[in-house]
């Protein structure tokens, strides 16, 4: 995953002008994600809130192409996912905590799933958001995405993925310390 050189978790205005004209972008093509929605009240939400701006950035510039799928009216939150059609590119290759990272005694991977959302400011998606994810689309087609699993699974040394195979929707189970160049996660982030 791209790093900020930022220690501040805060983008210049160079930064910030390109991300939001990204989001504004990837907004405006794909409207089925977010019926009803204005860019222009998202917009002034989120230049109110720098360090979300500083997560959605980690998400871009790790191959999530972080877009809105959901708006919670009673909060005033809008809800990003990463929405690129493969688990992002920059955060594969990872086991799913740090606890499994810390049990591996040879081929660690560089690092967890949960230390990696945790750094850039976001929630791994559950089992249930997964779901409603790919409502909005067809995601995970040749990879799959570390889930946040359920601590009784997790106590035992097991974690959640999903994927999509045969237009349907699975979630599957591993080893927590397991992983593959195809399995990375997506996130979340609520503003």
């Amino acid at each position: 995953m791209k790093k900020s050189r930022h220690s501040d978790k805060t983008l210049s205005t160079k930064e910030k002008q390109q991300l939001l004209a990204t989001l504004k972008a990837r907004f405006e093509n794909n409207p089925g994600r977010h019926e009803g929605l204005e860019w222009n009240k998202l917009e002034k939400k989120l230049e109110t809130q720098p360090e979300k701006l500083w997560s959605l950035q980690q998400m871009e510039a790790s191959g999530g192409e972080p877009d809105v799928i959901d708006y919670e009216k009673q909060t005033d939150r809008y809800w990003f996912v990463d929405c690129s059609p493969e688990s992002p590119t920059g955060r594969r290759s990872c086991c799913y905590d740090s606890e499994a990272l810390e049990s591996r005694k040879a081929n660690k991977p560089a690092d967890s799933a949960t230390n990696m959302a945790a750094e850039m400011g976001i929630e791994l998606l559950t089992e249930e958001e997964y779901h409603l994810l790919q409502k909005t689309g067809s995601y995970d087609l040749k990879t799959s995405s570390w889930l946040l699993t359920p601590a009784p699974i997790r106590k035992l040394g097991g974690a959640i993925f999903g994927d999509r195979r045969f237009e349907r929707v699975f979630i599957y189970h591993n080893g927590a310390e397991s992983y593959y160049a195809a399995r990375g996660f997506r996130g979340s982030l609520k503003i």
